[in-house]
């Protein structure tokens, strides 16, 4: 089969949730993927941070194969000899007392959530049913309805009401706002909860003050600040933890994609006892979470972070990708921002939509999503090499002029 047949089968039997480019991905190894004519191309997505220890990765596959081999699934309702080993070596390593394995991003999310909440009534004494997590416009944080129902990305939400209640959404970035919200409403905030670094939006940093800010609120008023990590951290923003970067240290974590290694869906919730001591049992599972294959990729993918010292390499090449996106000074570029090996360029107006650029570097080997209209993301996995690095600034300059 050839490319267009491929397209015709998506359309024809695959719901259209989704428009990718059209490229079809075969085979990848390292920073690169390979379509199914053999054509190679940069990935510059990296699975939106899943791949940040780069694709195929040996010990990670040899981790997957062997576990996958041996014992794969009991469900919790049974022990097994991958989950204490893993969850204390997450634990030591993220610096969280308690951890909660789940599967998907959305579901660590729905558990932060649902943590909150309990946390609050139990321990802050919100009067039940009263409690209220704040969040922030333009965050991305899965699609649940749960989740969707304080997006404010309409088309993430539309028609899919009635929502629940309980997450009143301020402006990222305006401690102002937070703070005037506070003095109305602290009473009933079980938490706050954001990006550290805002993904889907576009790749924004909130000012240097506001994630400080946050943290004195939440102090000063009894409420949890929880950081939702999925994109941001394990190395991508160029800590192991993107929050770190501030100066901060958040009450709890969401974490996935780059625990996956690029191979098995796993996520976790993070947090110190006092929050985790909510969770009894019976009040919250999952028949995949802590599966012991999933113990033994995660771990292989955090052995791989670590020995390769991968965060570094984040924050040292990102630096340097940003610094040669700033150097193509075109007049289409009005914004080059992020953190570590996270970058949105933000294209003026004048130059139109981000979508056909993207298109443009795919024919020219370089695979990069569009967001929000008019910004191109750049997030290679971690191992991607200096003159690797070069070699799409040339050709993101060729499309660009």
């Amino acid at each position: 089969m050839e490319t267009h047949d491929y397209l015709a089968l998506e359309d024809r039997y695959a719901a259209h949730n989704y428009a990718p480019l059209d490229v079809v991905l075969h085979r990848a190894e390292g920073v690169y993927v390979f379509d199914i004519e053999g054509r190679r191309y940069l990935d510059c997505l990296a699975a939106y941070s899943a791949v940040n220890q780069g694709h195929q990765h040996p010990r990670i596959v040899e981790a997957l194969r062997k576990q996958a081999a041996t014992l794969a699934l009991t469900s919790r309702a049974f022990r097994n000899d991958r989950f204490g080993p893993f969850c204390k070596k997450l634990s030591e390593l993220l610096g969280y007392a308690k951890v909660l394995m789940m599967n998907t991003g959305a579901e660590a999310v729905e558990t932060a959530i649902k943590a909150a909440r309990k946390w609050g009534y139990e321990i802050k004494g919100i009067p039940r049913d009263q409690a209220l997590i704040l969040v922030f416009d333009g965050n991305f944080h899965g699609r649940t309805t749960t989740i969707i129902g304080f997006s404010t990305d309409e088309d993430a939400r539309r028609d899919f009401g009635p929502f629940t209640p309980g997450f009143p959404v301020l402006p990222y970035g305006d401690l102002r706002e937070v703070e005037a919200f506070f003095e109305k409403e602290a009473h009933r905030i079980a938490a706050v909860f954001l990006e550290p670094i805002q993904g889907e939006a576009g790749v924004i940093p909130p000012p240097p003050e506001f994630l400080p800010g946050l943290r004195r609120l939440c102090d000063q008023h009894q409420a949890l600040l929880i950081c939702d990590e999925i994109q941001s951290g394990l190395g991508r923003a160029g800590e192991l933890l993107a929050h770190h970067a501030f100066g901060v240290r958040a009450d709890g974590v969401t974490i996935g994609k780059a625990l996956s290694g690029g191979l098995y869906p796993v996520s976790a919730f993070l947090a110190d006892q006092e929050v985790m001591q909510v969770f009894t049992p019976g009040t919250h599972g999952s028949t995949f979470g802590g599966n012991p294959l999933a113990c033994a990729v995660a771990e292989a993918a955090l052995d791989v972070l670590v020995d390769e010292d991968l965060c570094a390499r984040s924050k040292e090449l990102g630096e340097h990708f940003r610094m040669g996106l700033l150097a193509l000074d075109s007049p289409k570029i009005q914004e080059v921002r992020g953190l570590g090996l996270w970058i949105g360029l933000q294209l003026e107006d004048h130059a139109g939509p981000a979508r056909p650029y993207c298109e443009a570097l795919k024919n020219r080997g370089i695979l990069a999503k569009d967001t929000h209209g008019h910004t191109i993301r750049f997030a290679p996995p971690l191992i991607i090499e200096k003159s690797e690095i070069d070699e799409a600034l040339l050709k993101i300059g060729e499309v660009l002029r």
